[in-house]
């Protein structure tokens, strides 16, 4: 190789080092990366496959984000949920990213138009439903489009030794084999075993891809699992959400049924929640859904078909009311907590009835799936010996995080000390009423408005962080009011760990602002002015 070449590749390799850095921190605002983000983004540029297992709230979209601003064309995400899918779209159109989504929310008009505006070149991603991937025009359109990069979230959707198994998902293969030129494929989840990891590698045909798993360990999160009777446990739901009044919270339960009645017992005692399940209207379910995003209501009541891809940053706890179907499922939902990395709380309340009850929807399971009748005792099977490992988590011993952490193939201390085996002291205290009692209601506290504070729920990142809580009560009214303006989820317009780097750093000019966490160049031309301003009137406060 000639000493010109040489010069030309490093200086290529420089250039793309510094674009890198430069992207993100201009649309997303952050000077290094996470682990494993570098690694996985350098392979997508370099035209290779990938297979990311990164835990919830580590920053996997940035993985296939990022490269999809330094290819040419548009780069398609294959997402499962139509929640998850706006809330993604809406966070990059937050940060400066051309982003649609095309999915059964649309009507005729509306997709045909996305579609128009794609070939037009309007959009860097797209994100689309499994589903759609075999439409006669969608696919017609991704024929003659350039796309350089396919990027399939929530990827352990393809097995069906996964604890989410969907169809659709097996089109994802077909899909690619129909383009005239094979993109990169990029594959990612946060839960999924070696097994579901081969299944992933296989279904999809990645090539040679380079295999990443950055650890399951979310440290924030402390885990704690309550042995009681199925009479037991409304008294317990109402103790744990009194002693974490203030946060933003889920309640996961097994039925529609139990999803109304705890809704209404915590609202009945001064709990603002609102209900989730797939058994409601779907304007109904979508109000719910955004009182929880827009922190209308700060609980949400729900079954498992609330929460993939739910990207709310503030969530301080989940509670389990019934005990998940499996490890994968119980991972997925608490990883739901504490996504800006402050400390969370995730409580199960299990009890003997929950095995009955999973082993009953087991039994009723993939009876409208397009399987063999063989092939569907096998996944029966395979979903029993799951729930079975899920039932060893929540009645055995030892340290709870280490058995989670052993089930997806890691070797941790025996001693974590942020569960409720390892430091039983550090739980939740248990201040139940009796039966017939009335939960006391504390006052919430106030801020300089009158109305209550939200500040409780993030108290102990904010000492963490030596951070004023005035000014941070502060800002997230600031925060708050623009989001209702934007008609956007409040974390979307800043997360609370942005909001407490900015109390902590206390900027007063817009270069100093820069330097926060989370705030790029767009999010500081739309908003970087207000928070200034608010930081300042603070200050002659």
């Amino acid at each position: 190789m000639s000493l010109l070449s040489c010069v030309d590749i490093t200086a290529r390799c420089l250039y793309t080092v510094f674009m890198k850095y430069q992207l993100l921190q201009k649309h997303f605002g952050y000077d290094s990366f996470r682990e494993g983000q570098e690694e996985l983004i350098d392979a997508i540029l370099a035209g290779r496959d990938v297979l990311g297992i990164m835990p919830t709230g580590s920053g996997k979209s940035i993985c296939y984000q990022l490269p999809a601003l330094m290819l040419d064309g548009i780069t398609l995400v294959i997402s499962p949920l139509i929640s998850l899918m706006k809330d993604q779209v809406s966070a990059l159109k937050q940060n400066g990213v051309a982003a649609a989504y095309l999915n059964s929310s649309l009507t005729t008009g509306q997709f045909r138009k996305a579609l128009a505006n794609a070939r037009a070149g309007l959009y860097t991603v797209i994100y689309v439903a499994p589903e759609r991937l075999a439409s006669p025009e969608f696919l017609a359109f991704a024929q003659e489009t350039n796309i350089p990069l396919v990027a399939v979230d929530e990827a352990h959707c393809v097995s069906q030794w996964g604890h989410d198994f969907r169809p659709s998902y097996l089109d994802v293969r077909h899909f690619i084999d129909a383009l005239p030129r094979r993109p990169v494929l990029a594959a990612f989840t946060a839960t999924a075993t070696e097994r579901v990891r081969q299944d992933i590698e296989s279904l999809l045909v990645l090539r040679q891809p380079l295999k990443l798993v950055t650890g399951f360990n979310r440290q924030n999160l402390f885990f704690e699992v309550r042995s009681i009777t199925d009479k037991e446990k409304p008294r317990h739901l109402l103790a744990v959400v009194e002693q974490l009044r203030g946060q933003s919270g889920i309640v996961y339960c097994g039925t529609r049924k139990l999803v109304m009645e705890m809704c209404a017992l915590l609202n009945q005692h001064g709990h603002g929640a609102t209900a989730y399940h797939a058994g409601l209207e779907d304007e109904v379910r979508r109000a719910s859904q955004d009182a929880f995003l827009f922190d209308e209501k700060p609980l949400i009541v729900a079954t498992n078909a609330f929460g993939m891809g739910i990207d709310k940053s503030n969530v301080g706890f989940v509670v389990h009311y019934n005990m998940p179907k499996d490890i994968e499922s119980y991972y997925q939902e608490v990883g739901r907590a504490g996504r800006d990395g402050s400390p969370a709380r995730c409580v199960l309340l299990y009890s003997k009835r929950d095995v009955v009850l999973n082993n009953y929807f087991i039994d009723r399971a993939y009876e409208n799936d397009e399987l063999g009748e063989e092939q569907r005792e096998l996944t029966r099977s395979e979903a029993r010996r799951r729930l079975r490992e899920m039932t060893f988590l929540s009645t055995g011993k030892g340290c709870l995080r280490g058995r989670i952490l052993r089930y997806f193939g890691e070797e941790p201390p025996t001693h974590c000390g942020t569960c409720g085996t390892c430091e039983p002291d550090d739980c939740l205290p248990i201040a139940l009423p009796q039966a017939n009692e009335a939960v006391p209601q504390r006052q919430p506290r106030r801020g300089l408005d009158g109305k209550p504070t939200r500040a409780a729920g993030n108290r102990a990142a904010l000492a963490a962080a030596a951070v004023d809580e005035e000014l941070y009560e502060q800002l997230s009214r600031l925060r708050g009011q623009i989001a209702k303006l934007q008609k956007t989820p409040a974390y979307v317009v800043f997360s609370n760990a942005t909001l407490i780097d900015m109390c902590a750093k206390k900027p007063s000019t817009r270069q100093e602002m820069l330097r926060v966490s989370g705030v790029g160049e767009q999010k500081l031309r739309l908003y970087g002015d207000l928070f200034l301003q608010a930081i300042e009137r603070w200050r002659k406060n």
